[in-house]
């Protein structure tokens, strides 16, 4: 018996021994033979077989957990496709309002082509010359709608637009080229562009204000960089005293514009003969003013 015990424990032993050369064998070989990649999916594949499929994070919240075992795909939630319109309300086209938009437009460009059929220009006219006196002497073709005399600042000379309240009248208007108006004899051309209308809360309400309107000058094409104590400076070193000046300007212009009142009317002509001369680095220009310069109204602090 025990010569059978040692034969037995000597052929498990060359057994054992046979069988780790073989594993090692076949180890090595798939050492060998298997790339380094295919180590990094057996580690993954490995790590998905130790996962649990019944664990609570699988299902989802609508599962029935009276019946474990019925799972219904019907539960799960089927995504929709969301563009990013979808979370804005969508507006229906007021065809109405599209219409009346063109039929504005179309009204505007109308009204300003009968502006302009309506209108002369009239150049070569003296600074002592007013709007008024202007106005007198068209008044005889026609109703006068509108006067506008600006300063030009390459010449001492001025021009004009005179508006007509019919075309009857801007033709008639034609005649009175080579007329004596001052000193200079005026030219008078049908006119390229309508007269821009003033706003109407601006324009005179009362005598008194008429009045401040002869005392006043519109001054346009200010450099940004001059501020309203040179402004006034510059007129009443040349002109006589101001009473009240309003710088005006934004972000939008190069320059600014300014109304420049004074003490005296005549000091108001002789501001017309500033156009053209340079305040700051632009020559600035002159013409008179339709509007008059109101005080500031101030809001009362309560106490």
């Amino acid at each position: 018996m025990a010569a059978v015990a040692e034969i037995t424990s000597e052929a498990a032993v060359v057994s054992n021994t046979a069988t780790k050369n073989d594993n090692n064998n076949n180890l090595d070989s798939e050492t060998k033979a298997t790339p380094e990649s295919e180590f990094t999916v057996q580690k993954l594949v490995d790590m998905f077989t130790k996962l649990n499929p019944l664990a609570k994070e699988f299902f989802p919240s609508s599962y029935s957990k009276n019946n474990p075992k019925e799972l219904n795909f019907n539960n799960f939630a089927v995504p929709v496709k969301q563009s990013a319109k979808d979370n804005f309300p969508k507006r229906k086209r007021n065809n109405l309002n599209q219409g009346r938009r063109r039929l504005n437009g179309r009204a505007y460009r109308a009204q300003r082509e009968d502006s302009i059929r309506r209108t002369v220009y009239v150049s070569d006219i003296d600074q002592h010359v007013t709007e008024e006196r202007l106005a007198g002497l068209f008044s005889g073709c026609g109703q006068v709608v509108d006067c506008r005399v600006c300063g030009d600042p390459h010449s001492v000379l001025r021009f004009a637009f005179v508006e007509f309240a019919d075309e009857q009248g801007a033709r008639a208007a034609l005649n009175l080229g080579g007329t004596m108006l001052g000193y200079y004899p005026v030219r008078v051309l049908p006119s390229k562009t309508a007269i821009l209308p003033v706003n109407p809360t601006f324009l005179p309400r009362s005598e008194d204000e008429r009045e401040m309107c002869t005392r006043t000058v519109y001054c346009t094409n200010i450099d940004k960089k001059i501020f309203q104590a040179e402004v006034k400076n510059f007129f009443e070193s040349i002109c006589g005293e101001v009473t009240r000046l309003r710088l005006l300007g934004d972000h939008m212009h190069s320059t600014r514009i300014a109304f420049v009142e004074f003490a005296m009317a005549e000091s108001a002509i002789v501001a017309l003969n500033c156009s053209g001369m340079l305040l700051g680095s632009q020559p600035v220009r002159v013409s008179p003013s339709k509007t008059p310069v109101r005080p500031r109204v101030t809001c009362p602090t309560l106490h």
